[in-house]
């Protein structure tokens, strides 16, 4: 197999689990020397370890929680003095607040899911651009959401929090494309932790899930998603930035229909 990102540094946030774990590994296959961050410092480190073991490259596991500047300003210089520079930066990591409607989320939601997502995002971006600047170039991934173009019920926090960094996306792109520095967005459909664990607990949710899907599956991490992340972080695409990739199957030809089965519940407060 050519290895695309042999002799390249990447950082993967959020990347010892879900979408991350897989994307995590498929840049390790590929040749590059990956820090891989997330607030569960232990499963990036497992993490790591197995990446060596595995595909003979270097990879360190560090943790890292988006909501802090100095965190995510560390995490960028870790990758620097370990690796001795820094070419791809995915900022995978994210969470969702409380399934509840958007009259009942509160400030505090907001804020917190602004903060892992277009706040960590934006730090990781501008501690990053002076050491891609120096390399000559750099590619950023970052990550939307079809739940923001649907408004996918329950989610209002997550969908503003998706749209702005999509704005923030072509902003980069526009600006930082005077450095050879790329910045792309895709928006996945696969087996993350929110998604594997809805399958694991709801009988039959992988295929009501997946019904309206063209590809009729759900994607896996490392064999769907992180071949699409590898491409964007490689010369493969030297000549795209400030795109927005589908990476679902198709999922977002059809959409889908997010209405809550317990609407009724939610509205009385009772759920």
């Amino acid at each position: 197999m050519t290895r695309l990102l042999e002799g390249k540094v990447a950082i993967v946030t959020g990347g010892a689990k879900g979408l991350g774990y897989g994307i995590s590994r498929a840049m390790a296959a590929h040749g590059a020397a990956v820090l891989i961050t997330g607030r569960d410092g232990a499963a990036t480190g497992k993490v790591a370890a197995e990446i060596r073991a595995e595909f003979g490259t270097q990879a360190t596991g560090m943790s890292a929680d988006m909501r802090s500047k100095e965190q995510v300003e560390g995490m960028v210089q870790r990758a620097v003095d370990e690796f001795g520079g820094l070419d791809s930066l995915v900022t995978n990591a994210s969470q969702l607040s409380p399934n509840v409607l958007l009259e009942d989320k509160t400030d505090e939601m907001l804020a917190d899911t602004l903060a892992m997502g277009v706040w960590g995002t934006w730090w990781a971006m501008r501690a990053a651009y002076p050491h891609m600047k120096a390399r000559g170039g750099g590619s950023v991934i970052n990550f939307y959401s079809i739940d923001a173009d649907t408004g996918a019920w329950l989610h209002a926090d997550y969908n503003i929090n998706k749209m702005g960094i999509l704005g923030l996306t072509r902003s980069a792109a526009v600006e930082w494309g005077r450095h050879n520095i790329r910045v792309n967005a895709i928006a996945p459909t696969g087996l993350g932790q929110v998604f594997a664990q809805l399958v694991k607990d709801v009988p039959g949710f992988l295929e009501a899930a997946t019904a309206n899907n063209p590809l009729k599956r759900a994607g896996d991490p490392e064999k769907d998603i992180g071949p699409v992340v590898v491409f964007l972080a490689s010369e493969m695409s030297r000549f795209v930035t400030g795109e927005m990739i589908n990476v679902d199957g198709g999922q977002h030809l059809p959409g889908y229909v997010s209405v809550p089965h317990n609407l009724e519940e939610l509205e009385k407060g009772t759920a």
